[in-house]
């Protein structure tokens, strides 16, 4: 009875420890729309994001015309990228379209990084695991 009692013991504050540790989530987004409604619609669903899961990873790529977020001549969220950067979020462009729709590439907002192929590096995140969102309505 006594080895039962410290099993049970045991168990309670293996779940109460469970509990306590936060999980680290990544997550990988999909940004296709140039709407700037969906634009602003993302940097409220980030900065919630953020609030709730300080500690996530989170990516967001940008292709088709969804790469406008990040040009420097036709983004209306800027400011938002540049603070949500300084927080640890990533924001890819995709340099595929940038080919495709014959975009100058020295419009593409400093704080951007480059996949050579938005979809392939969701599904490759996706295949390490990360959690997948597509942006938008």
């Amino acid at each position: 009875m006594k080895q039962l009692l410290l099993l049970f013991a045991f168990l309670i504050s293996g779940l109460a420890f469970a509990q306590e540790s936060p999980r680290q989530h990544h997550i990988i987004m999909q940004l296709t729309s140039g709407d700037t409604l969906v634009h602003k619609g993302l940097m409220r669903q980030l900065k919630n994001m953020k609030e709730a899961a300080p500690s996530m990873q989170l990516e967001v790529v940008c292709h088709g015309p969804g790469l406008d977020l990040l040009m420097t001549d036709r983004s209306i969220v800027q400011t938002k990228i540049t603070e949500f950067v300084g927080k640890g979020i990533v924001f890819l462009a995709c340099e595929n379209t940038i080919k495709e729709r014959n975009l100058d590439r020295a419009k593409v907002m400093a704080e951007a990084g480059y996949v050579k192929a938005g979809i392939i590096h969701i599904v490759e995140r996706q295949e390490d695991g990360w959690s997948y969102i597509k942006a938008g309505f």
